[in-house]
């Protein structure tokens, strides 16, 4: 080993320890350098590998994957079918037949032994009044007419004899008729005191009690017939000529756990509701349930007669300022939006009045972003060609507008 000292130092200088130490920070970057050559290297193998991959495919007669070409949307064709449609409407049990019994008479109540909830038969007496005063009014009235009888025979024969005139005679025979007047209102006014019941029924109200004076024309009972329970809704004008007396319905109480109870339409009230635009709509039961009470919360589930309609999902209707609309896509795949006149509501479906012919493609999902005249791309499950890639799938939409 050779050491050199230069001038103005000390120490000197060991040449081969500087040259090894400049050999070892020559060496250090080649490996890194050489990792990087073979990287790019790989790369590039991997890409002509990739083509000719695909140009294998081409020429064995594959078709290249279809990408999506426009805004993603999912569609519904629409058509013309016959549906029935089902309402359920809410309402009152209600007595159809039910009398209130008033007096025609004044008097004391001298019997009254029923009570709410009684059932009475047809003809039983169900309040009588004191009719002592009325009974010798018609005692009395029975003997003038007696009298009035034997003074026209007097008369009568008297005329025969020419001893009478004629006029006697007239006058006779009116007090005769005055009389028989008399005894048939005092015989109509006594059968007023016993108030008897006109139908078999139930007793639902009672508001006298015996020993208490009644005046004329004062309420006493209320009587009503079982077999008369109807349930009573309200429809609306929309679905009124839809249905008709007989249709069948099914009635449900709620007081009674919910079951379903078959009937009919009994009434349609040809008036409606200035405030809400329904009409009262009667059902009866085909049997009536035991346990069903009038004033109870029903429900009633009428079904419409088959209509064709033009349906379209509810949630294809879109409306802003200017009205309802849909979007559709034409014939070339292109977004155009279509007024429309929607009608009534079933289930997830809505009624197109008026806007849209039988066929149209209307959007149903995919809202966000369209616009008129955008090309769209179809990934819904319908007939016809669609592009099903990882990016153009039914599961794609789920989370579209």
């Amino acid at each position: 080993m050779t050491a050199f000292s230069w001038a103005g130092t000390q120490d000197p200088i060991d040449i081969a320890a500087v040259q090894s130490r400049r050999g070892r920070r020559s060496q250090g970057p080649r490996p890194v350098l050489r990792a990087v050559v073979l990287a790019c290297a790989a790369v590039l193998l991997a890409a002509g590998c990739q083509r000719a991959d695909d140009n294998g495919d081409t020429a064995s007669g594959e078709a290249p994957r279809q990408k999506p070409s426009g805004h993603l949307v999912t569609t519904v064709v629409t058509e013309r079918a016959p549906v029935s449609t089902q309402h359920e409407r809410p309402g009152t049990l209600r007595l159809r037949r039910l009398v209130r019994l008033h007096t025609q008479e004044e008097g004391r109540i001298e019997q009254l032994d029923i009570f709410e909830g009684d059932r009475v038969d047809r003809g039983e007496l169900l309040v009588r009044l004191d009719d002592a005063v009325l009974r010798a009014e018609l005692t009395k009235t029975r003997a003038t007419l007696a009298q009035e009888r034997l003074d026209l025979k007097r008369f009568q024969d008297l005329a025969a004899r020419n001893a009478a005139s004629q006029d006697d005679l007239a006058q006779a025979r009116t007090a005769v008729a005055l009389a028989e007047a008399d005894l048939e209102l005092l015989e109509l006014r006594l059968a007023n005191t016993r108030i008897t019941a006109p139908f078999a029924g139930v007793v639902t109200q009672r508001l006298a009690e015996p020993g208490d004076f009644v005046t004329k024309n004062t309420l006493l009972l209320t009587l009503a017939d079982p077999d008369s329970l109807v349930a009573e809704v309200y429809v609306s004008e929309l679905v009124l000529p839809h249905i008709s007396e007989g249709d069948p319905a099914r009635i449900r109480i709620d007081a009674l756990g919910g079951r379903r109870f078959a009937g009919e339409i009994l009434r349609i009230h040809p008036t409606l509701s200035e405030a809400n635009r329904q009409a009262k709509v009667e059902i009866r039961f085909d049997a009536i349930p035991e346990g069903a009470r009038a004033g109870q919360f029903v429900r009633a589930e009428l079904a419409t007669a088959a209509v064709a309609r033009l349906l379209v999902p509810f949630r294809a209707l879109r409306q802003d300022r200017d009205g309802q609309f849909v979007w559709v896509m034409d014939d070339a795949s292109e977004a155009a939006r279509r007024p429309v006149r929607a009608g009534m509501r079933i289930a997830d479906r809505v009624e197109i009045l008026d806007g849209l012919e039988p066929g149209t493609r209307v959007v149903t999902r995919g809202f966000l972003g369209i616009a008129e005249g955008k090309q769209l791309t179809r990934v819904d499950d319908d007939a016809g060609p669609s592009i099903a890639t990882p990016d153009a799938t039914p599961e794609a939409v789920d989370s579209m507008p």
